[in-house]
Parts: structure tokens; sequence; C-alpha cells
């Protein structure tokens, strides 16, 4: 009785399922035989239909599944798309007792039957069991799963299944025009639902697949306190940016955000998007260099990372390689059609070496201070009243450099003094021959006569007052007087060269005139130096600290040194560099000239056949030379030696730290050096303020590389 009755109702309802989308095609077809005949054929497609398609007697053989046979495996119908009894509670238990085993007994009924309905209501049911540590890991399995064998799998995880079973039934009907399949699947269409986490995330992974990132981040963005769902946000996020960069310039305007922290869930797809960002990098350098040379090679190297994508598309997960292919095809089509205007380089004679090992640079070698420059031009901006600076920071960091180019970015009636105080030397006629070293830096960039020199000398402060009187009635705009290297004011007063009242003095003489101020340029803040000789410059002294650059800033300095420059990168090269130096200025511009060098050596005076591009084996071979440290002890002594002034046993912490590449933690220092827990904490305090060791996860560790290699051999 109860098969019978199955039966019965599996006719009804395949011959009512039949007649509803007979009607359907009848309104489809009505315009072209008219909506009565359309309808009425439809019914009768239906009726006939019906049992046609649904095969209500394979059904019925399916009710063999109540009974498990003595080989242990399951055997369906595979022609009848009546959900099977008790299928779906066969599947809900496979799941929950192995996931991963349910789905491959998934992937199996939805390749060989039409068993839909049972398995993505099971699916959907378990699916809303599963904790929320393991959702996201379990949805992609389902997602892969879905590519192997139907993808609708993924969307009925997330959309309504009232609509479902109109859907799958569309299927059925092979013989439907085209344009009758758009029209009803506009009414049948079914919206995603983000109302539970299981259901966002299985709409993540399908708008992914869709290649649809805004709405798989809208998906994700419910989900991001979950395991690897702030990742799997971040990930759309990003493809989003990449997807609707249609153009060369909105490419290079794309603002990749910082990638999440190890270990990532999508490994492959985030090596893929280094190679996107290194593309965006590229293209920012072809549309703002102006030389043919470097745009050449940035073009040529965004077109090898585009096409290494594409080469190695079977690697991305399934989910997103369609729209990461989308991406690479379409920026590569847009690289392509400028490769004519940007062109080729060939190199035929010794490659002039634009890089600066030492001396403060100027021009297209100055870059990466931008955030410094926008202080000094929020501070300097107007002369109604200039404010006094400090820029410190340790040893060839860049402070000389930043004071001799700040004066391009400030108004025009704005103008800076430079005077680099180590041009004293051993003075012996006092705070008088101080004076008249600053006030003829001043004279000759006003372009102005200097106060007579035996006046500077036996009456110092009031000819200087005078001098700056006389200076601010004939400034148009204001006056900067930038004192470099200024710890020798404190040599000079420790040596009684001076008297310990002269910056006070000199405080007093600005604070007169709004229009002038002084910028300070050394290596630690006033603080740091005598407090007796400096404490009157404290309240009126803004401290800006001069640090390492950016990463980007030290790609676009290597890679753009000189308009003219003709010899490449690869990318990996420019990493390793700034891992060796953390973005150091010095050290940066050090290792450019030391591999322009190289270049020039191999190619012009050995002969050797080399392409025009730095490898890692080529840092490598400048590293290891002794060559480079040999030329960069001024700054590895300098920083040396910084480290024996203020807190004691600096140098003993860098000694002990300069073996363990990844640090050592307090406890361990402690331990190794025999030094209490304060001591050591105020020491650390300082190196770390000048930016020479840093704490990470718990480790105390030497910031530049070279810098700790240099120590471990001197």
């Amino acid at each position: 009785l109860s098969m019978a009755s199955g039966v019965a109702s599996g006719v009804a309802s395949g011959v009512a399922l039949g007649v509803a989308l007979g009607v359907a095609l009848g309104a489809a077809l009505g315009v072209a035989l008219g909506m009565a005949s359309g309808v009425a054929l439809g019914v009768a497609l239906g009726v006939a239909s019906g049992v046609g398609i649904l095969r209500p007697e394979s059904w019925l053989l399916g009710l063999l599944l109540l009974f498990k046979p003595q080989h242990g495996y399951w055997q369906f119908s595979r022609v009848t798309p009546l959900p099977l009894v008790n299928l779906s509670f066969h599947l809900k238990n496979w799941l929950r007792k192995d996931w991963q085993k349910g789905l491959d007994n998934l992937e199996q009924l939805l390749t060989y039957t039409l068993q839909f309905i049972p398995v993505i209501q099971a699916v959907n049911f378990v699916l809303a069991e599963i904790p929320g540590e393991h959702l996201i890991f379990r949805v992609n399995q389902l997602a892969e799963t879905a590519y192997n064998c139907d993808a609708d799998l993924l969307r009925f995880a997330s959309a309504s299944l009232s609509q479902t079973m109109k859907s799958r039934a569309l299927d059925g009907f092979f013989l439907l025009p085209a344009f009758a399949k758009q029209k009803i699947n506009r009414y049948l269409q079914t919206d995603m639902r983000l109302d539970t986490p299981a259901r966002a995330a299985a709409a993540g992974f399908y708008y992914l697949s869709e290649k649809e990132p805004v709405k798989a981040a809208e998906a994700f963005s419910s989900l991001r306190s979950l395991p690897y769902g702030e990742e799997m946000f971040i990930l759309a996020a990003i493809l989003t940016a990449c997807n609707n960069a249609q153009e060369l310039t909105a490419i290079a305007n794309i603002q990749i955000s910082n990638f999440p922290p190890e270990p990532l869930f999508r490994s492959a797809t985030w090596k893929v998007l280094v190679s996107l960002r290194r593309v965006v990098e590229d293209i920012q350098v072809i549309k703002k260099s102006l030389s043919r040379t470097p745009r050449s090679f940035a073009l040529n190297r965004a077109l090898g990372e585009l096409t290494n994508i594409l080469n190695q598309r079977e690697t991305l997960p399934r989910t997103e390689r369609n729209i990461i292919i989308n991406i690479a095809e379409n920026w590569k089509q847009i690289l392509l059609q400028i490769t004519g205007e940007v062109g080729e380089i060939s190199i035929k004679q010794k490659v002039r070496n634009p890089y600066i090992a030492g001396d403060p640079v100027e021009g297209s070698l100055f870059v990466g201070r931008e955030g410094i420059l926008t202080q000094l031009q929020e501070l300097w901006g107007s002369s109604n009243q200039l404010q006094s600076v400090v820029l410190f920071g340790h040893r060839r960091m860049g402070k000389t450099s930043i004071l001799r180019n700040v004066g391009k970015s400030l108004p025009p009636d704005i103008t800076v003094a430079y005077i680099n105080l180590l041009t004293l030397g051993n003075i012996s006629q006092g705070v008088g021959e101080v004076l008249i070293t600053i006030t003829d830096a001043i004279s000759d960039t006003l372009k102005q006569s200097p106060p007579d020199d035996e006046a500077l000398l036996k009456m110092p402060y009031r000819s200087f007052e005078r001098y700056l009187k006389q200076i601010e009635s004939n400034l148009s705009g204001g006056l900067i007087i930038a004192l470099d290297e200024f710890e020798k004011i404190e040599d000079l007063i420790e040596a009684g060269k001076i008297p310990p009242d002269f910056m006070e003095v000199l405080r007093g003489m600005v604070q007169q005139s709004p229009k002038i101020g002084f910028a300070f340029a050394g290596l630690h803040t006033l603080e740091e130096m005598t407090a007796d000789y400096f404490q009157p410059f404290f309240a009126s002294v803004i401290p800006i600290k001069v640090g390492f650059m950016e990463p980007a800033a030290t790609v676009y300095l290597l890679a753009n040194p000189h308009e003219d420059f003709t010899l490449d990168y690869k990318p990996e090269t420019l990493e390793e560099i700034y891992n060796l130096t953390s973005g150091q200025p010095y050290l940066v511009q050090l290792i450019g000239f030391q591999l322009v060098r190289l270049y020039n050596h191999q190619v012009f005076e050995t002969g050797q056949h080399r392409d025009p591009i730095f490898t890692p084996k080529d840092l490598e071979t400048v590293i290891n030379d002794g060559e480079f440290f040999n030329r960069g002890r001024y700054y590895f002594t300098g920083v040396w030696g910084q480290a024996k002034q203020g807190n004691p046993h600096q140098q003993t912490l860098l000694k002990t730290l300069a073996p363990h590449p990844k640090g050592l933690t307090i406890e361990a220092l402690i331990k190794t050096t025999g030094l209490n827990e304060t001591t050591i904490n105020n020491a650390l305090e300082t190196l770390k303020r000048h930016d020479v060791v840093k704490q990470t996860n718990g480790n105390w560790h030497i910031i530049v590389e070279l810098f700790r290699r240099w120590l471990l051999n001197n």
C-alpha cells in the first residue's frame, strides 16, 4: 500500500510539475502560436512529459535503497529525478560521520544520477550543524566537489531550496529554444541568502566561482571572526580591486592592502596576488618614469609575471581560478597595446653609475621621504610663524639629504640656509667663529653682505642679534637656518671652546622673530644631549625622527635612479635587498652602486655575456665581496660607536644578539649577559629609539641584517 501510494504520488507530482512547466513553455511560445493555443499545447506537453521525464517506474525500483546489499554497495536508478526514499537520511549520516567521504559519495550521486534534491537537502542540513571553527574549511571542500560534478550544488547551499525543483526541472526540457529558457529562468532565478554563517560561506565561494568578487566580499564580511574568514574577505576585496581595473591608469592606482599573516588558507592564490602586486608596481613605473629604459624593463617584467600566472593556472583553487585568469588576460592585453610605445633597449657601453654611496643625494635619487617633507611643509608653509625642528636618526639615514632638498618643497618666499657644523673643525676664536660660519652661509644664501668678522669676534651675541634684525627687515618671507651635525655644538661646549649659555642666547634671538626658524639635524634628540645646554630649546623645538625607507620607496629608488638608467632588477632581488637593509638609504645606495660596478666589470672588462637584469646571485656576489663591508664601514662603525653613548651596555647587547637572526627574549638576554632586567630594558629602549633593534613576537633582534653580519665579523 505504501509503495502504491508513493507511485501514485510520484506520478501525480510529476504530471503536475510537467503541466506547470508546460504552461510556462506555452507562455514563452504564446507569441508565435497565440496565448490560448500555447497554454493548451503546454498542458498537453506537460502531461506527456511528466511521466516520460520523471520516470516513476524507475523511482519504484529505487525503493531497493531501503535494503543494503550484502556486498556493501548501494545501487540507484540514474534516470528518475524523483527523490528516492531515505536517500537524504543516509547522506546526512555519511556527511556527519566523515565529511570528505560523504562528499565523495555525494559526487558519485550527482555525476551518475538525477538525485539533486535529496543531496542538497542533506548538505544544507549538515552544514547548519558544523561549528564555526570548521565551517569555511568544509565549505571549501564542498566547493571543490561542486566543480567536479554540479555547480548548482554550491548555489543551492545558500539559495532558497523552494525554487530548486523548478530550476532543476528545466534541465529536462532540452527541446526548449534558448530564448525561452532565458525568459523562464528570469522568473525562476533564486537569490542567495546570507542569514546564517553556512549560507554566507557557500555564497562567498559561489560568487567567487561566478567571477563576482564584490558579492563574495559582502558574503565573507559576515564571517571575518571565523578561522580563514578575514583571509577570504581580504582576498575577495583584492580581487574586486584588480577585476575593476580595466585600463592602465586604473591598474596603477590600485592600493593592495596588507596580506594576512601566515599560515595562509589559500597559499597558492596569495602567491598569484603577490605577482599581481608586482605588476601594479611595474605599471606605476611605466606611468611615472620619464625614461624609456625603466619603462621598457618594467613592461617586460609585468608581462613576464602575467604570463607565469597564465601558465600556472592549474595550480590555483578552482573557485577563484577563472576570475584570476580573466584579470591576468585583461591586464596582459592592456600592456601589449603599449609595447610599441615603450620600445626595446640595448646597452652598447659602460653604464654610468647613478647611485651615490655616502654623499647627500639630490634629484631623482632623493625619494621615500614624503612623510617628513609633508611635516616640514606644514610647519614651514607660511612665514607667519616658522617652527623650529630637530631631525634625528642614526648615521647615514638621510638627514642631510632632507635639509638639502626640503627647500624645493616649500613656498618660494621661504629660504633654507644650510650649515654643516663639522666645517668648524677645532676653532680657536670662540663663539664668534661659530657665528661667522653661520652668518656667512646665510649671507651666501640670501645674497646679502655678512656682518664684519671683527665685530662678531669682539661682541658675538650683540653683532649676531643686529644681523638677524637686518635680515628680517629685508625678508619677503621666512628663513630657516639649518644646522647639520648639531652635536658639534655640544662638543665645543664640553671642550670649553664656546660658553654653555650659547643655546639659550640663540633661542632668545630666534624668539624675537616669527620669520626665522631653526632646523637641527643629528644623531640624538635634544633630550638625549646634555640637558643643561639644550634645555632652553626643549619646549619650542619639534622632534622629527628620520627612519628607514618603506619597501615601495626602496624599490623605486633602485629601479629608477636616473631617467637613462639601462639596468633592471628581478623582483626577488629587490625583495632581498630590502630584507638585508630594511630600507636603510645609505646601504640601499651602496648595494646599487656595487651592482652597477659588477655589471660593468663582467660585460665590458671580462667580456661576459649576461642579461642586464640583476638577480639574487648578483646580489650574493656583491655582499660576499669583502669590498662591500669595507666601503660601508663608515655606516657600520658609526652605528656601533653611537651605541657607546647614552645608556650603558648597548654594545654588550648588540654583540649578544648578533649570532641570532631571529633574536632573543629578555629572559635569554639576562641569562647570557648577566645583566639585570632594568639595565637591559633601558639599553634596548635606547637602541630601539635609534632604529638599531626592535621586538618581534617577544624576541629582540637587530633590524638591519647587514649590520648584524658586520657585527659577527668585527
